[in-house]
Formats: C-alpha cells, sequence, structure tokens
C-alpha cells in the first residue's frame, strides 16, 4: 500500500539547486544514450549483425523499458521521484557496459533489455521529480530540462566522433561511465521531495477535471508516442543512415546525428521562452511540420550536405514536442498525467526504432525512415484537437503563460 509522503517546501535555493541537479541528470542520461547511438555501427560490424537483428537488439531494450514503466508511477509515489530518481541514474549509467561489450546477439539483446529497463525508470521519474522542481520555482523549466539530454546528447555524439576508431571501445565506454557516475552522485544529492498532489488548480477548478484516461490525455500520449517516435528513429538510425545510405565513413557516419542533437538542444536550450511568446500549440505544431520537411529533404536528396540540413531542421523541430507533451499533461493531472503521457509515449521510443529496423529489411533504410516523417505530419493533425480539449478542462499549465 502506498503512503502519502510528508514533506515542507522547499526554500527557493533548495528549488533552484534542484533545478541544477535534475538538469545535470538528464545531461548523463542523454549522454549515455548518445554513446550507445554512435557506437551503433560499430557493435554491428563487430557482431556481424544485418540491420533486423539490429532491430531485434532495439525491441528487446523497448521490451525492458515498457516492463519497468509499468511500475515506476507505483515506485515515485511511494518512495518520491528523487529516491527513485537516484536509483535508476546509478543502474542505467553502469548498464550502459552491457550492450558495448556485448559477445554476441543474445548477450546484446540481454545488454539492451536491462539498459532500457533502467532508462525506462529513469525517465520517468526524472520527468517527474522535473515537474516538482517546476512546481516549487513557480515557473517553466521543463523545455531547458530537455535540453540538457540534448546538451548531453550532443557531448556524447562529439566525443564518440573523437574515439570511435582511435581507442578500443572498452576504453570508450568506461570514459563514459566513469565521468557520468561522478556527475550523477553529485548531483542526486540537490533532488527535492515531491510534494502533495494539488486538489485544485490555481482559479478554484478541480485538479482532475481533465479524465485521467479522456480524449484529451489520451491524445496528448499519442502525439507524445509520435514525437518520441520520430526523435528516437533520428538517435538510432541517423549514423548508419549516413554510412550505409550516404557512404561516409568512420567518426564522420556521426555529422547528421550531430546535426540533429544540436539544433534539437538550440531549440530547447530557448523552448521555454518560445512557449511564453507563442502557445504550446504553435511550437508544438510548427515544429512537427518542420521535422517532416526537414526530414523529407533529407530522404530524398541523398547528399551528405542537404541531408545534413535535413536532420537539422528535423532536430529544431521536434525540440519542443516532448517537453510540452510532459509538462501540460503533468500540470493538467499532477503525477498521474506524467505519468499516463509518459508511458504511452515511451513505447514510441522504444518501439519506433526496431520497427524501422524490420522494415529497412525489406524495402531500405530511407523508405523505412519515412515512419518518422508521417509520425511527424500525424501530430500536426492532432495537435489542434488536443489542446483544444485540455484547455476545456484545466486551467493554463505555467509552460504556456509569461
Amino acid at each position: 500500500m502506498t503512503t502519502a509522503l510528508s514533506v515542507s517546501s522547499p526554500s527557493p535555493v533548495q528549488a533552484e539547486a534542484a533545478r541544477r541537479a535534475v538538469g545535470a541528470i538528464f545531461l548523463v542520461n542523454g549522454m549515455v544514450f548518445a554513446t550507445w547511438a554512435v557506437n551503433i555501427p560499430t557493435v554491428r560490424d563487430t557482431l556481424h549483425l544485418d540491420a533486423a537483428q539490429i532491430g531485434l537488439g532495439l525491441l528487446a531494450s523497448g521490451i525492458g523499458g515498457v516492463l519497468s514503466m509499468s511500475l515506476v508511477g507505483r515506485w515515485t509515489a511511494r518512495w518520491g521521484s528523487d529516491r527513485v530518481t537516484r536509483v535508476a541514474t546509478v543502474l542505467f549509467l553502469l548498464s550502459l557496459l552491457l550492450p558495448l561489450l556485448a559477445a554476441n546477439l543474445w548477450t546484446l539483446v540481454l545488454g539492451l533489455a536491462v539498459l532500457g529497463a533502467a532508462n525506462g525508470v529513469m525517465d520517468v521519474a526524472m520527468n517527474a521529480q522535473g515537474v516538482t522542481v517546476e512546481r516549487a520555482l513557480g515557473r517553466p523549466i521543463m523545455s531547458r530540462l530537455h535540453a540538457y539530454f540534448s546538451l548531453g546528447g550532443l557531448l556524447g555524439a562529439a566525443l564518440g566522433t573523437l574515439l570511435i576508431g582511435r581507442v578500443p571501445l572498452l576504453t570508450h565506454a568506461l570514459i563514459v561511465v566513469v565521468a557520468t557516475v561522478a556527475a550523477g552522485l553529485y548531483a542526486l544529492r540537490f533532488l527535492i521531495p515531491d510534494p502533495p498532489a494539488p486538489t485544485t488548480h490555481e482559479d478554484g477548478t478541480p485538479a482532475a477535471s481533465v479524465p485521467l484516461f479522456g480524449v484529451a490525455v489520451l491524445l496528448l500520449g499519442a502525439m507524445c508516442f509520435l514525437g518520441m517516435l520520430a526523435e528516437a528513429a533520428n538517435y538510432d538510425w541517423t549514423a548508419l543512415y549516413f554510412r550505409d545510405v550516404l557512404g561516409l565513413a568512420g567518426g564522420a557516419a556521426g555529422i547528421g546525428y550531430t546535426a540533429f542533437v544540436t539544433t534539437m538542444t538550440l531549440g530547447r536550450w530557448f523552448g521555454d521562452m518560445g512557449r511564453a511568446r507563442l502557445s504550446d500549440e504553435r511550437i508544438v505544431r510548427i515544429g512537427a511540420l518542420t521535422t517532416a520537411v526537414g526530414l523529407a529533404l533529407a530522404l530524398l536528396w541523398r547528399e551528405p550536405v542537404p541531408a545534413t540540413l535535413g536532420f537539422a531542421l528535423s532536430g529544431l523541430g521536434l525540440s519542443n514536442v516532448v517537453p510540452v507533451m510532459y509538462g501540460t499533461a503533468g500540470h493538467a493531472l499532477a503525477g498521474r498525467g506524467i505519468a499516463l503521457v509518459a508511458a504511452i509515449g515511451y513505447g514510441g521510443f522504444l518501439l519506433g526504432p526496431p520497427v524501422i529496423g524490420f522494415v529497412a529489411r525489406q524495402v531500405g533504410l530511407p523508405a523505412a525512415l519515412g515512419i518518422a516523417l508521417a509520425s511527424a505530419a500525424l501530430i500536426v493533425v492532432l495537435g489542434g484537437r488536443a489542446f483544444a480539449l485540455v484547455r476545456g478542462g484545466s486551467s493554463p499549465t505555467p509552460a504556456s503563460t509569461s
């Protein structure tokens, strides 16, 4: 049986320290994830795998994440997002070693299942902690937190470009694990306990005025699913696209991935400012349209320069989709909303890439990446209805107000 946590409100100094700490946690998560992503071609070649077999490994990661996420809501309710984030962070950082050091397909599958399970718990817990810190500060921070994830991805990709082919894979992995564990252990001390769930919004309307399994929240979850699918497709398949389709070798194959993560980081870094001037709906729908145009450019004009530009546009367009979905759901339904939308969305992040792998085996990688393009286009279509329903059922979230 879960028990409510009795906590006092953090001071402004504690809340600001927690903001920096959870930002650091997002950063190390992104760096570890990117380290795996840029090493996918190396692992594939070392183990002599094809696209479908890589897809199987990614599917194992997805299954591990989905299974673990079914328990996270219960864990955070009982022990708090701060405690769950601490445990999950350490386990996730250490589990990076498992897929990178796999000896064959089946140890790769097992390693990715563990990595996916740890990442699933960490992802939901650190986002729930982000909502807790956002409430404590009284201002939007979710886009900036996700910018730290993207910045971590950029650092991981840049480090991989420097080290891949120059040092053994074990050395690369140990450098990343030691650095991220040290940073993570320092930052984890400053996380703050979750407050009791609010019963009303600031305007006096019930906090649960948007039904948990109503159309509005399910549409937000579907948009999060599509956004995460497109995002994960860029993360997991861009390096292989540049290597196998465009013919770039070695560290140069990471140029498209680096462009994607760079614009993703910039879009999220300034995202809260943009969301204050525009509406969340406009940020999401215009961004999704930008992603669709960028992916069309990259997939139809198969030269390094236009493809790099295309993936850069894709990163910019997707940059605020997931933070807006998390923030909107979290403030409309407190912790319950973010857990449900994150769970639905994470399915796209984990299950999308292996599906693309299986499709790529049949029709080729460029055509398979069209799934990500179609996902972005669907976000444009669904966005108007989803935000209209949320506006009709709850007060505006801090992320959509100045």
